[in-house]
């Protein structure tokens, strides 16, 4: 959840490690700090707020140095302020660390530490990891690394940490359980970071810490450890294959602007090579190998969080309609500490653009554990997702940099498209609905295009709604998630109460909310117009503002809307895709002329690493 970024080498430390924070503050921006070794003395810097308030409050004399760490988070343990912020230092100061993660056992740790006579200044968690790794090196005599692995053998949560110390300052530790870091190699210097976007400027090698692991790093040099059993384990070093330029603005104003309007592009990434339109055939090479064992599955089961649950909705539904088998969706958070069904029998699919999503790796795990075949279906790669599943398919969308998801939302539909379509066809079911699907995604970039072109439009629309207290989604069948999709979006950057229902249930209590003063956006498709329809009526009759988003064009619906949004029609399975993106602009355009932070939105963070 949080940012975290370390440097050793030659470079300004402080500059560095700034301008990684920033490419991290996605991950949380409730506070920052950073702290720089010079002279064996560390010198350290933190407030509430984003990185650019850091940056003011930072002395030139004091950051000097060419080794140190900084921290973006997002608040755990203590509420977000000056104090709470990290990095946090153990009593003699001699320790100074950054933390990713929830220590389970700080209270009992934090009891052993008073009973010893130190007692913490903060409210976090963090500061009592890092006050007994002081303890345990002082009370034990050991070395920087061996107290840091030895207090980490008695931690229970997650972690991702950074640490410094002052006896040893040729060196910085690093150890992940939980909590993602990756180490970037790169000539005479040293990085390490929650993930590979402050590293890439300056190499592309790059080490991913497994869970477990601890990383003694040097300006040239680096040794990686099993923390429990102490014994030196071998990486492979790989490659960033995504540009510099793929986590810049490129002359949008916002990255969740330039996201959305990169859809064509990572819907087409999505689709290319895996759909051989010579002979309509799907090719998926990550799950190929296991394909018999997806159809022979007695239980299906797909698990996600947020908008990717939305997306397992939409993947649930192609996959009973395809390939005729029962699917259940279940949410992460709740599918891993509920008694399932799953046994060896089952094949459970994890939805996650990070990867790193605790709940849905928590979830996955536990069906692993239980015998269950496991596909990840994830954006990072060489995530712990992508690791711990035995199978699975890349979405290939790109960084994603807005903590609202867009772009990764579509390639994650697109995908689950493929993969229904792919085992119908291995299964040899519904061939020629299949067919049509397939052929119909030669054209969906092109109609994403088209529907991007109405952003101007959409803003227009945005200005009679940026007031309004509450909205309702509305959608029948597939279009049910992409309400839901929809609703999500407008709380998440515009803080507008929003809810997503299926059309029908509308009558079920929403209609208790219907007024003069409610806008209802209703998903209007040519096999459910009908049904819809005489919903759409239902507002009318109440006084809602309705907006509708359809393929269709008849003068019906100019006569019940309010304001509409025509989209270019296309095959029922791929609606999803073209009615998404109007709401995606409709909520970034209302939240924009609300003054919103529309990439930081209060209390969010990309991606959720912790419970």
């Amino acid at each position: 959840m949080c940012g975290i970024v370390g440097y050793i080498g030659s470079r300004k430390a402080a500059d560095v490690i700034i301008k990684g924070l920033r490419r991290l503050e996605y991950r949380g921006y409730d506070s920052a700090g950073i702290a720089v070794n010079h002279n064996n003395k560390t010198s350290l810097t933190k407030c509430k707020g984003k990185v650019k308030n850091l940056e003011t409050m930072l002395d030139e004399s004091n950051t000097v140095g060419t080794f140190g760490l900084g921290h973006t988070r997002w608040a755990t343990h203590g509420i977000p302020n000056d104090i709470n912020a990290h990095p946090h230092q153990d009593k003699s100061s001699k320790f100074t660390l950054v933390h990713n993660g929830i220590i389970e056992n700080y209270s009992s740790l934090r009891q052993l530490l008073s009973d010893a006579g130190i007692e913490c200044v903060t409210d976090t968690d963090t500061e009592v990891l890092v006050q007994f790794i002081g303890y345990i090196y002082k009370k034990d005599h050991l070395d920087f690394a061996e107290a840091v692995r030895l207090a980490l053998t008695k931690v229970v949560g997650a972690y991702g940490i950074v640490v410094l110390c002052e006896d040893e300052p040729d060196k910085i530790i690093a150890a992940r359980f939980g909590s993602p870091l990756v180490l970037g190699i790169g000539k005479d210097e040293m990085f390490v970071a929650s993930d590979t976007s402050p590293i890439i400027e300056y190499t592309r090698n790059i080490i991913y810490l497994d869970e477990g692991e601890l990383a003694v790093i040097k300006k040239s040099d680096y040794e990686i450890r099993n923390i429990r059993k102490n014994h030196i384990v071998d990486k492979d070093i790989e490659k960033i294959e995504y540009s510099l330029e793929q986590i810049e603005k490129g002359g949008y104003e916002h990255f969740m602007l330039k996201e959305i309007f990169e859809q064509p592009n990572s819907v087409s990434d999505a689709i290319r090579g895996r759909i051989n339109y010579n002979d309509g055939l799907v090719k998926l090479g990550g799950i190929q190998d296991y394909v018999q064992n997806i159809l022979d599955a007695k239980q299906i089961f797909i698990t996600a969080c947020g908008t990717s649950w939305h997306a397992a909705l939409i993947g649930g539904f192609l996959i009973e309609e395809l390939l005729h088998k029962s699917v259940k969706v279940e949410y992460a958070s709740e599918f891993r500490y509920r008694r399932t069904t799953v046994d060896s029998e089952s094949v459970v699919l994890a939805i996650s653009q990070s990867g790193e999503t605790a709940d849905t790796l928590a979830a996955m795990k536990k069906a692993k554990s239980l015998g269950a075949l496991t596909l990840g279906i994830v954006n990072v790669v060489g995530s712990s997702i992508a690791r711990e599943a035995d199978a699975g398919v890349y979405i290939h969308a790109g960084p994603e940099i807005g903590v609202a998801s867009t772009k990764a939302f579509t390639s994650q539909v697109t995908i689950l498209s493929l993969i229904a379509s792919y085992l119908a066809q291995k299964a040899g079911k519904d061939r020629t609905k299949v067919q049509t699907l397939l052929d119909e995604c030669k054209s969906i970039s092109n109609k994403i295009d088209s529907v991007l072109k109405l952003s101007d439009s959409i803003k227009t629309i945005a200005r009679d709604y940026q007031d309004a207290k509450n909205f309702l989604y509305l959608g029948r069948g597939y279009q049910f998630p992409v309400a839901l999709e929809g609703a999500l979006k407008l709380k998440e950057i515009s803080y507008i109460h929003a809810e997503g229902y299926p059309a029908a249930e509308m009558k079920h209590g929403p209609i208790a909310l219907i007024d003069e003063e409610m806008p209802v956006v209703f998903l209007v498709t040519k096999n459910q117009y009908d049904k819809v329809l005489s919903n759409i009526r239902e507002v009318k009759s109440r006084g809602g503002r309705i907006i509708i988003v359809s393929s269709q064009e008849n003068d019906e619906l100019m006569e019940y809307s309010d304001h509409i949004i025509h989209i270019p029609s296309t095959h029922n399975l791929l609606a999803p895709i073209l009615m998404t993106i109007p709401l995606q602009l409709l909520a970034y355009h209302i939240a924009v002329l609300k003054g919103c932070d529309v990439d930081q939105p209060r209390n969010l963070a990309k991606s959720v690493t912790v419970e």
